[in-house]
C-alpha cells in the first residue's frame, strides 16, 4: 500500500525549485533503474546524469523551454545503444558468466541466436528495440523517485538529435531517448499541484480472461 499512496501521491510536475535532492535518494532511484528487467538482459542503455548547470541551459534550449529542466536537482537522461554489436552483445554474455561462475550451454546456445540474429537487423531497428527497453528502466526510476518523495517529470518533448550533440553522445554510439528532471515541485507556480489525478477506470483498463 506504501508504493501504491506514493504512486498516488506523485505526477509529472511542472515547476520545481531548485533544491538539491540527497545524494543517497538519486543513487537508490539509479539503482533501481540498474534492477529494470531488460529485454535478453542486455541493458542496451545508459543513464547520463546531468547536474551541470550549463549543460542543462543548453538542454532546455531544445527542450521547449521546460523550466523544470533547468531547475531539476538533477537531469536523468537516458539513452539508448544506437545498434546491437557483436561486441556489446558478448560483453553482457560473459558479464553474466563471469558473475554466475559458469557456463551454460543452453545459454551459450541463447548468445549465438543473439548474434545470428540481432546484428544483421537494420541498426533503426535495434535502436528502437533498445530504447523500448531504456522506457522499463525510466518507469522504475520514476516509481523509485516517489518512493523516495522525490518529484520527477518524465519527458519525450525534446530535440534527441541536440541533446545528442550536446552531450556527446553518438561518439559513444548512444542515442538519447527520454529524460527525466528529477527534484522537489515548486508549489506556488505548479499549476498542476492541486489538481485531482486522472487515470481510466480499472474496469476500462483491464480485461480480465478466466
Amino acid at each position: 500500500m506504501e508504493l501504491l499512496d506514493k504512486l498516488n501521491w506523485r505526477y509529472a510536475a511542472k515547476a520545481m525549485n531548485g533544491e538539491t535532492v540527497p545524494q543517497e535518494k538519486v543513487d537508490r532511484i539509479l539503482e533501481a533503474a540498474r534492477l529494470a528487467p531488460t529485454s535478453s538482459g542486455l541493458q542496451p542503455f545508459e543513464i547520463i546524469v546531468v547536474t551541470n548547470q550549463e549543460l542543462k541551459e543548453k538542454i532546455k534550449a531544445v527542450a521547449w523551454n521546460q523550466s523544470v529542466v533547468t531547475d531539476s536537482s538533477h537531469l536523468l537522461v537516458f539513452a539508448a545503444w544506437d545498434n546491437y554489436t557483436e561486441e556489446r552483445i558478448n560483453k553482457m554474455f560473459d558479464l553474466t558468466n563471469e558473475i554466475r561462475g559458469f557456463k551454460n550451454e543452453g545459454w551459450e546456445n541463447y548468445r549465438q541466436q543473439l548474434l545470428g540474429m540481432y546484428p544483421q537487423r537494420d541498426p533503426e531497428v535495434n535502436f528502437q528495440h533498445a530504447a523500448r527497453q531504456a522506457y522499463i528502466a525510466f518507469s522504475q526510476a520514476i516509481a523509485a523517485a516517489a518512493f523516495e518523495g522525490v518529484d520527477s517529470t518524465p519527458m519525450e518533448g525534446f530535440d534527441p538529435d541536440a541533446v545528442d550533440e550536446i552531450l556527446d553522445l553518438r561518439s559513444k554510439g548512444l542515442r538519447s531517448c527520454v529524460l527525466l528532471p528529477i527534484g522537489y515541485r515548486d508549489t506556488s507556480n505548479d499549476w498542476l499541484v492541486n489538481l485531482v489525478k486522472v487515470r481510466k477506470s480499472t474496469e476500462d483498463l483491464v480485461t480480465v480472461l478466466d
